[in-house]
């Protein structure tokens, strides 16, 4: 399994933009050298918390920052966009990063968004299955003709090809809408489960790969469970009061953007919002035992998956984040991967084998000294040696 970040972000109003915005960068670099595979970057343009206007800026703006980590668009609101704008820009980063970016498509999650610019919500999901073809076809290096209602490509074709032979990777938004799922089968393309830990997504995991495999078969294309990618919120710290005292730092105007502003239901009423929701399972706020839990739950009941992507906020200060995807690294992924197994086996044959190992290595060293002392006499040798390798 891989393991990253998605990068929405959620950025409360009143700490300076600019340096929120650089210590996302921050993060990412740290998730670098902590040997994460991903980081992904949203499109919003209301609500005062989700800043990140761009995904395509920021992740050229990363790949001189990093060397090695992949860098997702999560994802770009195609209806916002002319196709041809949207496959031009993501073939340019393909080239920046060198081979390092991922297309995420999806519709967007803030209705305000859309409603500036004059766009019908109740359209948007149409809008998304009008651009996804052209948009995959330009990026597979076709040249497109087609017209709708909002935009025309004519003999519409890239300038560049991919930077690399296998081409750009690209993923659907999915949640609880079938949406998603159905483009994924559609076109053979990676899913993105954005959520994954609130009940309805939680709950639809199954029914919407379930969906994907079905439209795959029937347009001859193939889904790949590891190109399949769930989002949840986790912070860990060494103990459960620990994690609890850290996001005391952010938490609860998170809960407030959720619960009063924004419009996606995954903040509960509540007396205590936070016990709620550990106790739904929608969030870990907890230790890398508790991780793996989640982790393991995802697993039983998607039936299978390719990269968990925590869904990073500032709950706890950025000390005590970065300390929580550290302790993440160190013995949550060790532990999913299974990446110890061949040390925790040796050890356990040298603990069974201790006692004749010991022996073996005490009788080769007695022989020595026997030897020493049959050709040069005891006198050098310590009578307290000789009596330790003979008993």
């Amino acid at each position: 399994m891989r393991f990253g970040a998605f990068i929405a972000p959620f950025h409360e109003p009143s700490d300076h933009p600019t340096l929120q915005l650089e210590r996302d960068f921050q993060l990412v670099e740290w998730l670098e050298a902590l040997d994460y595979d991903e980081a992904w970057f949203g499109e919003h343009h209301s609500g005062g918390w989700e800043i990140n206007a761009s995904p395509e800026l920021a992740i050229a703006a990363l790949a001189s920052r990093t060397s090695r980590i992949r860098l997702g668009t999560g994802v770009v609101t195609s209806p916002y966009h002319h196709p041809l704008m949207v496959a031009d820009r993501i073939r340019q980063i393909d080239h920046i990063t060198r081979g390092r970016a991922i297309f995420g498509v999806g519709p967007g999650s803030l209705p305000s968004d859309a409603h500036m610019m004059g766009i019908d919500t109740a359209r948007v999901r149409d809008m998304l299955d009008e651009s996804i073809e052209p948009l995959v076809r330009l990026l597979r290096g076709e040249v497109v003709t087609s017209k709708t209602d909002w935009f025309t490509l004519n003999e519409a074709r890239l300038q560049l090809k991919s930077y690399s032979a296998r081409g750009v990777e690209i993923c659907t938004a999915s949640q609880v809408s079938p949406t998603g799922a159905r483009m994924a089968g559609k076109f053979g393309l990676g899913m993105l489960s954005l959520g994954a830990t609130s009940a309805g997504a939680f709950n639809a995991l199954a029914s919407n790969w379930a969906i994907a495999e079905q439209m795959a078969q029937d347009s001859g294309t193939v889904v790949d469970r590891s190109a399949w990618r769930l989002v949840a919120p986790m912070h860990i710290a060494e103990t459960r009061e620990q994690a609890r005292a850290d996001v005391k730092f952010g938490f609860q105007k998170w809960y407030e953007y959720f619960r009063n502003i924004a419009t996606l239901p995954v903040a509960p009423a509540g007396t205590d919002p936070l016990d709620d929701m550990i106790a739904s399972g929608f969030v870990v706020v907890g230790t890398p035992d508790d991780a793996i839990a989640q982790i393991d739950r995802l697993k039983t009941q998607s039936g299978g998956f390719g990269t968990f992507l925590f869904l990073a906020m500032d709950w706890a200060d950025f000390e005590q984040t970065k300390r929580s995807y550290e302790l993440f690294a160190r013995y949550v992924i060790p532990k999913v991967n299974r990446l110890n197994d061949n040390r925790l086996a040796s050890q356990e044959y040298l603990r069974t084998n201790r006692d004749r190992f010991a022996a073996q290595q005490k009788s080769a060293v007695a022989a020595k000294i026997e030897q020493h002392v049959a050709e040069k006499g005891d006198g050098n040798v310590s009578p307290d040696v000789i009596s330790a390798y003979k008993s």
